[in-house]
């Protein structure tokens, strides 16, 4: 391989590493139907609803807060159903994530989950486990 090739090479190696950060945020569950979820979290309690209308966040120590509904971002070259971001739309540093997980415990009871879930408001971060509705 020439010096020439191997440069060429790593340019374009670069420019696809650059753009990698604009494909994230663009990468979007295409032709998912909206489905519906319900995430839960204890020791603080907290749960979010998510309808393809509107994400409701509730807890017993905070008024509920409604976020209109906005598509998912899902992982780059990921299939929709193994991670899901879920903006909160009005709060810049509010994302709903739903992650598939063999086995989510919420700790409280016996039930077993299908996805972990995150939940971050502001500075706070919220852990817990979700289902499909």
């Amino acid at each position: 391989m020439s010096t020439k090739s191997f440069l060429f090479g790593i340019i374009l190696l670069g420019l696809g590493v650059g753009n990698l950060g604009s494909t994230l945020h663009s990468s979007y569950a295409d032709n998912t139907p909206a489905e519906g979820f319900i995430a839960l979290g204890t020791e603080p309690f907290w749960n979010v609803k998510v309808t393809g209308d509107e994400i409701v966040f509730s807890s017993p120590t905070i008024d509920e807060q409604k976020y209109p509904y906005s598509e998912p971002m899902t992982g780059l070259g990921r299939p929709a159903d193994v991670v899901r971001v879920y903006p909160l739309q009005g709060n810049p540093n509010g994302f709903l994530i739903l992650k598939q997980d063999k086995s989510c415990s919420d700790g409280m009871s016996d039930n077993v989950y299908p996805y972990s879930a995150t939940v971050i408001r502001g500075s706070e971060v919220l852990e817990g486990c979700a289902k499909k509705r």
